[in-house]
Parts: C-alpha cells; sequence; structure tokens
C-alpha cells in the first residue's frame, strides 16, 4: 500500500514504515502529525484518485529528527573584474517515519 502526498509544497510517494526528509516543519521530535492532502492511494491494485484530495484519507507520521542537508556552495565570477564571490547554503529538512495510512 502506498500513498502520493503532498508535504510543504511537495508531492511524495510515500510507504508504511518509510523513512522521509521534508522541508523544515514547526513539529516537536516525537510528535505525531497528520496529512490530509491525499492525491492517490494505492491499496494492492484498488486505486484511488482525488479530485483534487481523495476523500477521507490522511497519512499520519512520527517526527523523528530536525537535520540539515549537505553544503551546497555558490561560486560566482566575472573574468578580467577581479569580482570572486563564495557562498554556502544548508537546507533543514525534518525526517519523519511514515506510520499510518488510511483511506
Amino acid at each position: 500500500m502506498y500513498a502520493i502526498v503532498e508535504i510543504g509544497g511537495q508531492q511524495l510517494k510515500v510507504e508504511k514504515e518509510a523513512k522521509v526528509y521534508v522541508n523544515k516543519m514547526d513539529a516537536e521530535i516525537d510528535s505525531t502529525v497528520d496529512f490530509d492532502k491525499v492525491l492517490l492511494v494505492d491499496n494492492e491494485g484498488d486505486i484511488k484518485v482525488g479530485k483534487p484530495v481523495v476523500d477521507g484519507a490522511k497519512v499520519s507520521a512520527k517526527v523523528l529528527a530536525h537535520v540539515k542537508g549537505d553544503k551546497v556552495k555558490v561560486f560566482k565570477k566575472k573574468r578580467r573584474k577581479g569580482y570572486k564571490v563564495l557562498n554556502g547554503h544548508r537546507q533543514q529538512y525534518t525526517q519523519i517515519q511514515i506510520e499510518n495510512i488510511l483511506a
């Protein structure tokens, strides 16, 4: 059984017991969060497609940790001008574990 859920503006394919990284959420560690924007549910061949969401479907997940992603280096240069700038960025994520899919 899997579902396609919209979390934080992203559409993710999730299954039970799967660990997923999403954009940082305002939730405490070890708390449970529910997502009701379920776009599609597949229950072993029985597919339900929402218009735009599936009525009565929801996905519950447990917040495991708040983590930072890998560093991305942003380098800017203009040739023959002596202009060089190096910046870095680390995106913040929340790691969640899918506990249940209700359809």
